[in-house]
C-alpha cells in the first residue's frame, strides 16, 4: 500500500539530459548507464543493409557506478519478480544474443558473434528473389495510393528541412561537419540561385522566421534546389511545429519560412 502512494521518475541514460529536470511530485531516480563500448562482453549494432556487426568492449576507466545498459533491467527484475532469476538469467551479452537466436529465426547466427569484425546479414544478401515476397501470406507484396496533401508555396517562401550530415544515429557530434567543408552549426544550407537573387552572399547573417518560431544563422551555398533551405537538427528545432502526420504520427522535419536579413 505505502509502495502504491510512492511517487517517482526512473531515468536510465549514458548522460544526463534535460528529461531529469522535469518537475516532479515524487523522488527523480537516474540510473547511470555505460555506452555500448564500455559493456562487458560486447554488444551489437545492425546496419541499414541488415548486417548485424559486433562490437567489443573497449578497455579502459569506468565511472563510477555505471552499468551495462541490459543489466539494469535485470538487476530490477531479479529483485521485484518472484520469478525474476528465470525470466531474466543473462550473465553477459553472449547469453542474450543466444535468446535472440531462439526467439527470432531471421536472426540466426547472432549467436556466434564474438570477435571484432564478426558480423551476420539477416535474411541472407537478397530477401525478395523472383518476385516472391516472404513471410507475408500470399508470397507477394501489396501497394496501396497514398494521397498527399498540397501545400502551397507562399511567393516569398522557403522550404526548410533539417539535415543531420557527419551522424551518429541522427546527430552532428562536432562543432563543424566535414562532410560538406566543415560548416558550422549555425550553417544555412542555399542555392547560388537564391543567393544571388536576394543578394545574400556566402557567410552573411540572415533570419528565418515560421509559424512557430525563429532562427539566426548564416548563408551556406550548396546543391540545393531553389526555394528550398536545409539548417542543422536539432538547432533548426525551434522552427518546426507540433504537426504530426494522422497515419504514422511521425513528426513534421520541414517547415514554411521567410528569409530576412539578420
Amino acid at each position: 500500500e505505502s509502495l502504491a502512494r510512492l511517487k517517482m521518475r526512473v531515468h536510465q541514460d549514458i548522460v544526463l539530459n534535460s528529461s531529469t529536470l522535469l518537475d516532479c511530485d515524487g523522488d527523480v531516480i537516474v540510473l547511470p548507464a555505460q555506452t555500448r563500448y564500455e559493456q562487458r562482453s560486447g554488444g551489437t549494432e545492425t546496419t541499414t543493409e541488415r548486417r548485424i556487426r559486433f562490437s567489443p568492449e573497449i578497455p579502459g576507466p569506468r565511472i563510477g557506478e555505471a552499468r551495462p545498459e541490459w543489466e539494469i533491467p535485470c538487476q530490477l527484475a531479479h529483485r521485484a519478480l518472484a520469478d525474476g532469476p528465470r525470466l531474466f538469467p543473462f550473465t553477459d551479452t553472449a547469453d542474450i544474443r543466444r535468446e535472440m537466436a531462439e526467439a527470432m529465426p531471421n536472426y540466426a547466427g547472432i549467436e556466434t558473434l564474438r570477435n571484432a569484425g564478426d558480423s551476420i546479414q539477416w535474411g541472407g544478401r537478397i530477401l525478395v528473389r523472383d518476385g516472391v515476397c516472404p513471410n507475408l501470406p500470399d508470397d507477394r507484396a501489396h501497394f496501396a495510393d497514398v494521397s498527399l496533401p498540397r501545400r502551397d508555396l507562399p511567393e516569398d517562401g522557403f522550404w526548410i528541412h533539417t539535415r543531420r550530415g557527419k551522424q551518429f544515429n541522427s546527430i552532428v557530434q562536432s562543432d563543424l561537419d566535414p562532410l560538406v567543408g566543415n560548416a558550422a552549426r549555425d550553417a544555412i544550407f542555399m542555392s547560388r540561385e537564391d543567393s544571388e537573387r536576394l543578394g545574400l552572399a556566402a557567410g552573411t547573417p540572415i533570419r528565418l522566421r515560421s509559424s512557430h518560431g525563429e532562427f539566426h544563422g548564416r548563408v551556406q551555398l550548396g546543391p540545393i534546389r531553389p526555394r528550398n533551405l536545409q539548417a542543422y537538427w536539432p538547432e533548426a528545432n525551434v522552427l518546426l511545429p507540433t504537426v504530426l502526420d494522422p497515419l504514422s504520427e511521425e513528426p513534421e522535419y520541414g517547415t514554411v519560412v521567410t528569409v530576412r536579413p539578420a
